[in-house]
């Protein structure tokens, strides 16, 4: 049981840093301004505005306790503080994990 563990972190660990690996090697001859770059850098934030939106819509864990209504308001308010500080992803993140804590506790 324990070499298959281990066995699988080893795989996904050597997935992982060989497709990181090969970006890099690639990246060096993609300009910025390419379509190519342009296209690779929606789906990254495609990607994460799909996952953020799964974890909104079909919660796991304790966040299944916590109310569509107040998950939602969280996000609405943690984008609103996002924009206003000037796009510094701290403030909207400790803002979402005490504003969750502070719903789902105390309200």
């Amino acid at each position: 049981m324990a070499i298959n563990i281990f066995l699988a972190i080893l795989v996904t660990s050597l997935a992982t840093f060989l497709s990181r690996f090969l970006g890099f090697i690639s990246s060096v001859k993609i300009k910025e301004t390419s379509k190519l770059f342009r296209w690779f850098n929606c789906l990254a934030y495609s990607t994460l505005a799909a996952v953020i939106a799964r974890t909104v819509i079909f919660p796991v864990g304790v966040l299944e306790e916590a109310t569509y209504l107040s998950r939602l308001l969280i996000v609405i308010l943690s984008l609103i503080i996002f924009f206003i500080s000037k796009k510094n992803y701290v403030y909207p993140t400790i803002f979402s994990a005490l504003g969750m804590a502070i719903l789902n506790n105390w309200l």
